[in-house]
């Protein structure tokens, strides 16, 4: 089953790239157009909200921890793992399409 990006999971991913890269401010990586950095800091995130969901639902297991939290933190991983999943197709699907290119 191939996910397709839409609008609203484009501006859902731009909220968590923005979040992961400190509100939006790029350094000079980022601005030099160096897209491993850019790709590492988007998987960074990626990993970091999915541990931070797995600590948030550890709390709450032991008996801490506020209901919302858990369910926002598991939110934001389980949409964090659905745009990493989309974009992976994305772009395997581009380099499909370049491999069938004839020259």
């Amino acid at each position: 089953m191939t996910a397709a990006i839409t609008l609203p999971h484009m501006a859902q991913a731009l909220a968590v790239y923005q979040s992961v890269d400190g509100g939006g401010q790029q350094d000079t990586q980022a601005n030099s157009g160096d897209f491993s950095a850019l790709l590492s800091r988007a998987i960074n995130g990626a990993i970091s909200t999915g541990e931070q969901a797995e600590t948030q639902s550890m709390q709450a297991i032991a008996g801490g921890g506020d209901l919302t939290s858990v369910v926002t933190a598991v939110s934001r991983a389980q949409l964090a793992l659905e745009t990493s999943v989309a974009i992976r197709d994305r772009v395997l699907q581009a380099y499909q399409d370049i491999i069938k290119m004839s020259i």
